[in-house]
């Protein structure tokens, strides 16, 4: 699904008039009926129900004023509270506010905080204060408005997004609605996706209110919404004659004294996430307990420093064994040994099958970018936020301020696919395409769940996915395993072993397209 920043909207909901002779009014009618059709749903019968309406002076006004229209035709007690006068509306949302009037809507201007009057209590809430042209902090009335609804703890459904939300960038403008439901018209806005919006958003729910497909297609998009339909369509299928070798062949380099267990989970995400072949090449000090620890993995002792890390002296064993397998990841514990660092970037630089790195590889890179530079595979890198930070030369600050723009820099810069780990991770291409994850939450704020993560979209892959393609599925699943475990174990208690073990139930989840 497209996502869109407020601009975008505007031009799409001008475009739509312009090109297509879609009158704004009726946008505006099927808008509030869209909030409606929400309430009814949410509800059940409105009758006999009692509905305060918050409406303010622009179109977000206008479809509350609609949905005004559309209670008054049932036995509720609805009341429209207008922060202005009536004289100040103008155009759509002047047309339904006298259309409201003529119906017998009460609508009461509010011109100070003593002129609400919120008895009896409400059943429900709407908020169509502000829309997506809010300018600077919402300060004086609104303010007291908006603190004084969440105040009500009564179920509010806000109308496009909450009153005092950034449609872009998902900050708090001073103060802003807590909703229960949002009704977003058209596509969902940037800032509703992801934090802090997200906690201000509810249950989102997008409306279809007539803009032609043809419009939204032909709109210059950047930003997406991965869907589990489109993460059922590009799971790998398995065919009734083929055998483990049709399944990819994924080799995974990872591991030092003191974190063979990342190289554990590593390797067990290639191998749940369908890898027909996993093989993990660990300092050789290491191999005993890893055969130990890992069943179905075949394990490579490979040469090591007094560390007990992976050694230069091993590169050329690499490289050879290399070309036997489909797929490299690396990185995960492997450790900031300068050795094994040197090691890294070597590496990365003379291989030519698809390559994942994460963690400690990351790091290695960040002390020499330029290296990426010479990479020839195909390249996926996997930071969380401090990696990126240092990839960049920027603050972990800046990063998370600016998640979205700052994996389209790293992505466009490092030729990679980029996955920005973290709540809503981002997945960017080259091109400045984006897609915006939805799943996850925060009990998977624990060690080794990134390396879960790596190996799954290595096993991904090793089975012929590409690498866009590997990162948006591995990303999805990952998330969705977590989310159906937390159902269990709650999140204080969620470890990075509780998603291996939930991937067979959320593959068949999405399958089963729930």
């Amino acid at each position: 699904m497209k996502v869109v920043t407020s601009a975008q909207m505007r031009e799409i909901d001008k475009k739509a008039g312009e090109e297509f002779s879609v009158p704004s009014l009726q946008l505006m009618e099927n808008a509030g009926g869209k909030v409606y059709e929400a309430i009814r749903s949410k509800l059940g019968s409105p009758d006999n129900k009692v509905f305060y309406i918050f409406a303010g002076k622009g179109n977000n006004g206008g479809d509350g004023f609609v949905v005004a229209k559309q209670l008054s035709l049932i036995r509720t007690l609805t009341k429209v509270f207008l922060l202005g006068k009536i004289e100040e509306i103008r155009g759509n949302a002047r047309v339904n506010l006298d259309l409201a009037l003529k119906r017998g809507v009460k609508i009461i201007e509010v011109k100070n905080i003593e002129d609400l009057d919120l008895s009896p209590p409400p059943d429900l809430i709407i908020d169509a204060l502000l829309g997506t042209g809010i300018k600077g902090e919402v300060t004086g009335l609104m303010r007291e408005v908006i603190e004084l609804i969440n105040q009500q703890k009564k179920p509010v459904i806000s109308v496009d997004l909450p009153s005092g939300l950034d449609a872009d960038s998902g900050r708090v403008k001073g103060s802003c609605i807590k909703a229960t439901w949002t009704v977003t018209m058209g596509l969902p806005k940037i800032g509703l996706l992801i934090y802090p919006g997200l906690e201000y958003v509810g249950d989102l729910i997008v409306a279809d209110i007539g803009f032609p497909p043809s419009l939204i297609e032909k709109e210059n998009i950047e930003v997406n919404l991965t869907s589990s339909e489109e993460v059922k369509d590009l799971l790998p299928q398995r065919h009734p004659d083929s055998h483990k070798g049709d399944y990819g062949r994924v080799l995974v380099l990872a591991g030092s004294v003191g974190f063979s267990g990342a190289a554990y989970l590593c390797s067990q995400g290639a191998l749940r996430m369908g890898a027909g072949l996993v093989t993990l090449g660990i300092p050789e000090s290491l191999n005993e307990v890893m055969e130990v620890k890992l069943t179905e993995v075949m394990t490579k002792p490979l040469p090591e420093t007094k560390e007990k890390t992976l050694s230069l002296r091993g590169e050329n064993v690499i490289l050879d064994l290399v070309k036997r397998f489909d797929v490299l990841a690396l990185g995960p514990g492997l450790s900031t040994n300068q050795e094994t660092k040197e090691l890294v970037r070597r590496l990365i630089t003379k291989v030519s099958i698809p390559l994942i790195i994460d963690a400690d590889g990351l790091n290695a890179l960040a002390e020499s970018v330029g290296v990426i530079n010479k990479v020839k595979a195909p390249l996926i890198l996997t930071p969380h936020p401090g990696e990126l930070a240092r990839l960049l030369k920027v603050t972990i600050k800046e990063v998370q301020n600016e998640r979205i723009e700052m994996a389209k820099r790293a992505a466009e810069r490092l030729g990679a696919i980029l996955v920005l780990k973290g709540a809503r991770t981002i997945i960017a291409r080259p091109s400045g395409e984006v897609f915006i994850n939805p799943t996850g939450n925060a009990g998977m704020a624990s060690g080794g769940t990134g390396d879960v993560l790596t190996g799954m979209i290595a096993g991904l892959l090793g089975q012929g996915l590409k690498p866009l393609q590997a990162s948006l599925v591995g990303v999805y699943l990952h998330g969705l395993a977590g989310d159906l475990r937390v159902k269990r174990v709650g999140e204080l208690s969620l470890v990075a072993t509780d998603l291996l073990d939930a991937l067979p139930e959320t593959v068949r989840e999405v399958i089963s397209n729930q």
